[in-house]
């Protein structure tokens, strides 16, 4: 909702309007009151005291503009190929204060009349953006280095010890769990990563939620521990990024069983242990899917929910109704604060509370209250950005109720888009974000034009109407983010959203309340039966729409610069012209729609590698007229990225029965056409003696790549060879094939010599030993991480250990997967499963 910032508009004062504008001061107006006459009687042509004028800032509407200028300076950090040392820092830190000071003495020199004051309001203006924009890029290394961990460099496989902090379910339908404070043998504190993650492969932890501990509790296992995986090629989805935030230095898999070393000791407010428990009794009392569903809605708790049932809401576009965010946050606290402002109003104006509450603003109580239930929400979830990110915005609202200000505004936005890129600057590159204030901002932009044009309507179509307004305005500015970040478009969302949330509002969400409130005293039973029939309801939705031929649309990956484009013209566009539509605010619109047009320019003309080869030489994929087809089937994040960001459907088993390859298992081969009518032979040697066929290989193909480090003397003159231990340091490459050459990118060169890419960089930071000198042996071991989710081999054959980095365990090429040698179970220790 646009909002006047300054009486008389967004000129400012009108007397301050007709002060002559090169420093002279206004003379007094003829007419003046009263009080003017001593001033009169002084002598005529007495000058009087400039009537002041309307700050800059607030005439700007800078404080809308302030996230904005901040998002470019941490979008600035987060693009940069290298990763700044200190006296970059400082360098920007001083052009900061130099900008802030700058400011302060335009408006000190317009204010003794040594400038002209409009020009002095321009500089002061482009001082405080800079200042932003320089702020953006400190807050964000700040952010980094505060938060940077030790990340794992080398597989390990053997003892694992940690407290429980989160448990999840992978996509694969695995149940996982995270650790802190984690010891691992013969790693020292400095190169222990701060937290860890495992996939449980145990078939019991599956079907027994009892099997798992509680959060808190600390725990050993025997399991198999790699780096963060990288992008799974270049330009792609960076993982390691958002583990580096999330402080995560590891992740692998167990398949022995969890051995309990000291139980969980909750406190009198363990938010963990409350939640956990509310979701089983939500589960045991809702049965089914639904039961899951409500549990995540309320707790936050999403382990329940099967990969099929998040498919589906997926392709119903009705995903985000099981993550909690803006829309259960403001569900739940607009519910609070509705019920009890007309239950108070009923009480004002009768019963006994009449007279004790006459007069009282019951709108601020139950603002109050409405968010201290929001609060108590953020504290029964356990956080996370997303629901951190409703809390805020739900709290700005709540808070200028109290403080009689309007509620739902661009100001309000502002402030809370703020609050989270200065506590949390990586939360600008994520989805939810992104998607979260794409939504806001529209549905602000939109409704004073509805306020104006409801009156039209009769009144009984008028939520029926604004419903329908807001799920397609929402869905108009959510889609081109949803279409870049996860390569899909889904066409019957507004259907699936019409029919679901309205009863997520008018049933779910206030039986949930009421089930919380009645828990206590056993009564939760029919309030959970109703939650039950809501959720039940939105998932047969999602089911039915999903189910609709031609429910999901797969679309290309665009380069990664298009959205940014997109996002910055679509803001700046809509900013501008809020204010009205001046020549000079149309101009600016003009300019950022261009960027717009640039955006979808660079989206359309993005176009997909001929070849792709994973990080761990696993795979490769090479472009057909049928689709990507794979030489053998990668791994489940290997080849669900590919597949995805070509804007394919296909699973990795289809795409590797495609036709492009021949011959036998360990030799794969394909051809690509090349530049100038050419063609390009490739070959992937894989499994067993796949260094003694290189030779044979690299006299028939152009291009081969070896699963395996290659040995010395191998034959790199007559063919493009690529093999494990090229790939251990470029990770995952790709080829386009242009007018008459061949481009090649790796992954380490688009992710850049960052924090989280870079083991030198880490170095430096006092997270690793310093890289030793590169010696390329015959034989040597690959160190390539397990994917965070890898798939055990049937056959486990047990693993010989060599001494790696400080004494740590580190798997030979082509390592076993399996259980290996147990660790010793200490005498405190006992298995999970034991009572």
């Amino acid at each position: 909702m646009a909002v006047i910032d300054v009486p008389g508009g967004p000129g400012g004062d009108p007397v301050a309007q007709d002060a002559p504008r090169r420093g002279r001061l206004p003379r007094r107006r003829q007419g003046g009151s009263a009080a003017d006459a001593p001033d009169a009687a002084a002598g005529r042509g007495a000058q009087a005291v400039p009537t002041p004028r309307p700050d800059a800032v607030a005439r700007a509407g800078l404080l809308v503009w302030a996230p904005v200028l901040l998002a470019v300076g941490i979008g600035a950090w987060f693009t940069l190929p290298v990763e700044p040392r200190a006296p970059a820092y400082a360098a920007v830190a001083v052009a900061a204060v130099a900008a802030l000071l700058l400011a302060r003495g335009l408006a000190r020199r317009a204010a003794r009349g040594r400038m002209d004051p409009d020009r002095a309001d321009r500089l002061r203006l482009a001082a405080l953006g800079a200042a932003l924009v320089l702020g953006g890029t400190l807050v964000a290394g700040a952010r980094a280095h505060h938060v940077a961990a030790p990340v794992l460099d080398f597989r390990y496989y053997g003892p694992i010890e940690g407290r429980v902090v989160a448990i999840d379910r992978s996509a694969r339908d695995r149940m996982r769990i995270t650790l802190d404070r984690v010891v691992l043998r013969d790693t020292p504190p400095g190169r222990t990563p701060a937290r860890v993650r495992l996939s449980l492969t145990d078939p019991q932890t599956l079907t027994d939620p009892q099997a798992l501990p509680d959060p808190g509790a600390r725990i050993m296992l025997t399991g198999h521990l790699g780096p963060p995986p990288g992008p799974a090629e270049p330009g792609g989805f960076d993982f390691r990024r958002g583990a580096f935030f999330d402080r995560l230095g590891a992740v692998g898999y167990t398949r022995t069983p969890l051995m309990l070393a000291e139980a969980a000791m909750p406190g009198p407010l363990d938010a963990q242990t409350l939640r956990l428990h509310l979701a089983q009794a939500m589960r045991e009392s809702i049965r089914g899917p639904e039961g899951a569903v409500a549990a995540a809605l309320m707790t936050g708790d999403r382990s329940g929910i099967s990969e099929a049932t998040n498919q589906v809401m997926r392709d119903s576009n009705l995903y985000h109704i099981v993550s909690i965010s803006g829309l259960h946050m403001s569900m739940l606290a607009g519910f609070v604060y509705g019920a009890l402002r007309m239950a108070l109003a009923a009480a004002q104006a009768t019963g006994p509370l009449a007279g004790a509450l006459a007069g009282r603003p019951v709108h601020k109580i139950a603002a109050a209250v409405g968010l201290a239930a929001a609060a108590g929400y953020l504290w029964l979830s356990g956080g996370g950005v997303p629901t951190e990110r409703a809390f805020l915005m739900v709290a700005v609202m709540l808070a200028a109720v109290l403080a009689d200000r309007r509620a739902i505004s661009l100001r309000t936005v502002a402030v809370a888009a703020l609050v989270i890129l200065l506590a949390a600057p990586e939360a600008l590159v994520s989805a939810g974000f992104q998607m979260s204030f794409a939504a806001t901002v529209a549905l602000i932009a939109v409704f004073p034009t509805w306020s104006r044009r409801a009156g039209a309507l009769p009144w009984w179509m008028r939520g029926a109407a604004m419903l329908v307004l807001s799920s397609l305005i929402a869905g108009l500015a959510t889609a081109p983010i949803a279409a870049a970040q996860f390569n899909r478009t889904t066409h019957y969302g507004l259907v699936a959203n019409l029919l679901a949330v309205p009863v997520m509002g008018v049933l779910v969400m206030p039986a949930g309340v009421f089930a919380l409130l009645l828990a206590p005293l056993g009564l939760a039973g029919p309030a959970l039966w109703v939650m039950g029939l809501g959720t039940r309801w939105m998932l047969w939705v999602a089911a039915t729409v999903a189910g609709w031929g031609g429910a999901v649309t797969p679309l290309p990956a665009p380069h990664w610069t298009a959205l940014p484009l997109m996002a910055t013209g679509a803001t700046v566009a809509l900013l501008v012209m809020r204010r009205g539509a001046s020549r000079s605010r149309r101009l600016v619109a003009a300019a950022a729609l261009a960027l717009v047009g640039a955006g979808v320019a660079v989206w359309v003309n993005s176009p997909r590698p001929a070849l792709l080869v994973a990080e761990d030489a696993g795979a490769m994929g090479v472009q057909t007229a049928q689709g990507r087809a794979l030489s053998k089937p990668a791994g489940a994040f290997v080849a669900d990225s590919w597949l995805r960001a070509d804007g394919d459907l296909a699973l990795a088993d289809e795409a590797a029965a495609r036709p492009g390859w021949s011959g036998p298992r360990g030799a794969r081969s394909a051809d690509l056409p090349g530049p100038d009518g050419t063609t390009l032979r490739v070959t992937h040697l894989s499994g067993k003696g796949a260094a003694g066929r290189l030779s044979t290989a690299c006299a028939d193909a152009d291009i081969v790549v070896l699963a395996a480090p290659a040995p010395d003397g191998a034959p790199r003159g007559r063919c493009r060879l690529i093999d494990q231990t090229d790939l251990r340091r470029s990770g995952a490459r790709a080829l386009w094939v242009g007018a008459g050459k061949l481009v090649w990118r790796t992954a380490a060169g688009t992710a850049g010599a960052r924090l989280w890419s870079d083991r030198a960089v880490r170095a430096r930071a006092g997270l690793a030993p310093p890289p030793q000198p590169w010696r390329r042996k015959a034989g040597t071991p690959s160190a390539a991480p397990p994917p965070a989710d890898a798939a055990p081999h049937k056959k486990t054959p047990r693993p010989t250990h060599s001494a790696g980095p400080a004494g740590s365990h580190r798997m030979p090429a082509g390592g076993a997967t399996g259980d290996g040698v147990a660790a010793p179970r200490p005498a405190a220790a006992r298995p999970m499963q034991q009572p």
